[in-house]
């Protein structure tokens, strides 16, 4: 499992890079990166072998893989995700997360619903 590690967040109108860590990525920890009243956003880091035990968000979620190789299990189908890779899911949708590589990941999460 990946804890998140505390940090201060971005505020709004700065410039946050998502580029790959590449050489970076073995010593990098999954941070939070914006954290507001509706979203958050956080880059996971997940070393080859590692993996995210399934749990649940309660707004929407998307996941990008920004480098290496992971499968994503949700809604009961397996999804193989490389670079570039982008899904959505939905409210409460169970998911799991392991690294067949040395892996970072861009979450978006929607934390409220609109009325």
């Amino acid at each position: 499992m990946v804890a998140l590690m505390a940090q201060t967040h971005s505020s709004p109108g700065a410039m946050v890079s998502v580029l790959p860590l590449a050489d970076q990525l073995q010593q990098a920890r999954t941070t939070a990166i914006i954290k507001s009243s509706q979203l958050e956003v956080i880059r996971i880091v997940l070393l080859a072998g590692k993996t995210m035990r399934e749990h649940s968000a309660p707004g929407e979620i998307t996941v990008q893989c920004l480098e290496g190789e992971v499968v994503l299990d949700a809604a009961g189908k397996r999804h193989s995700m490389r670079a570039g890779d982008f899904i959505l899911l939905a409210a409460g949708a169970p998911h799991a997360l392991e690294a067949l590589q040395d892996s970072s990941l861009l979450l978006t999460m929607r934390l409220s619903t609109p009325p």
